[in-house]
């Protein structure tokens, strides 16, 4: 298609994304659909940013911005960009624009690296893999054939019969649009079986089911086959953290979910992470989150209160 027509496309798909997900996620939240991979967001205001570990997942922001922080790194999309993160990692999540009149509206998409490397297996002229591993998020310029096929997705929530059979399929399509954009051989080379990417991503699957016990990185590192020195390198090339950092930082996003989900003391949110001192993990909380646990989590839940009201 004429390059000169991409502006008018993008516009028209991102209208279509608009209705499609404001039809699906009909006010303010997070909505889980019925594609298990397929989550959906629908803001009237700003809010409290969202902490998580996320997996590997594409993210679009249909109208409105939003910010993804990685360690002292903040990325940051709109219509006109995408997120991409290829690896397991705890991100904190903002949205920069709301209102009722112009809702924040996005949406995200996990998969699984499997389905990558299938994907470049059947590829042609696939993109040449990085000899060292990269960072594992990335914003990219939106192509309106991506955006496409994200709607043929979204329309599949309307048949709920097709879903099983036709939506993997589309994502297939999407994850290609994927890797043949900009980012397409940094997401490729978490794929590769013995890449240093893939060592990487195996480890920090090992730290995320066993967050809350002592971190060895030795065994660690020889678990994914890497001296302990290449390992750490590598490791805070694709997470901007050392591996103690990563630990830490998991631990305290899992400990501020349990005292603001399920009302968990501080003292008894810290054992169940990992920390044998509360003093310390007291410490450590304030040191990120700028306050005291219960005081922060004070301020998030009377912050979200005023919000209730005057929404």
């Amino acid at each position: 298609m004429n390059e000169h027509n991409e502006p008018a496309r993008l516009e028209e798909v991102l209208q279509q994304l608009k209705l499609l997900i404001r039809r699906h996620a009909p006010s303010g939240g997070t909505y889980q659909t019925a594609i298990p991979s397929l989550s959906l967001m629908h803001a009237t205001q700003l809010a409290e940013p969202i902490e998580s570990v996320y997996k590997p997942s594409i993210c679009v922001v249909v109208q409105g911005a939003k910010t993804a922080a990685l360690a002292d790194e903040i990325y940051t999309y709109d219509p006109s960009t995408y997120l991409v993160i290829s690896v397991e990692l705890p991100i904190i999540s903002r949205i920069l624009k709301a209102s009722q009149e112009a809702p924040h509206l996005s949406l995200r998409l996990s998969f699984d690296s499997d389905v990558i490397l299938d994907i470049v297996k059947k590829t042609s002229d696939p993109a040449a893999v990085p000899s060292k591993a990269s960072r594992g998020i990335a914003v990219s310029r939106t192509a309106p054939a991506l955006l496409e096929a994200i709607v043929r997705l979204l329309k599949l929530l309307d048949e709920p019969g097709d879903i099983s059979i036709l939506a993997p399929l589309v994502i297939r399509e999407i994850l290609y649009r994927v890797l043949q954009g900009e980012q397409g051989a940094q997401i490729h080379q978490f794929a590769i079986i013995g890449s240093q990417a893939h060592n990487i991503a195996q480890a920090i699957q090992q730290i995320n089911r066993q967050f809350d016990r002592p971190l060895a990185i030795d065994q660690l590192a020889k678990s994914v086959n890497m001296s302990t020195s290449a390992f750490h390198k590598h490791f805070k090339r694709v997470t901007e953290m050392s591996p103690l950092q990563y630990q830490k930082t998991v631990r305290l996003q899992e400990a501020r979910r349990l005292m603001l989900t399920e009302t968990v003391q501080a003292s008894d949110a810290a054992f169940r992470v990992g920390y044998e001192s509360p003093s310390q993990f007291s410490r450590e909380y304030a040191r990120v989150y700028g306050r005291p646990p219960m005081l922060d989590i004070q301020t998030i839940l009377s912050s979200n209160a005023s919000s209730d009201i005057t929404s």
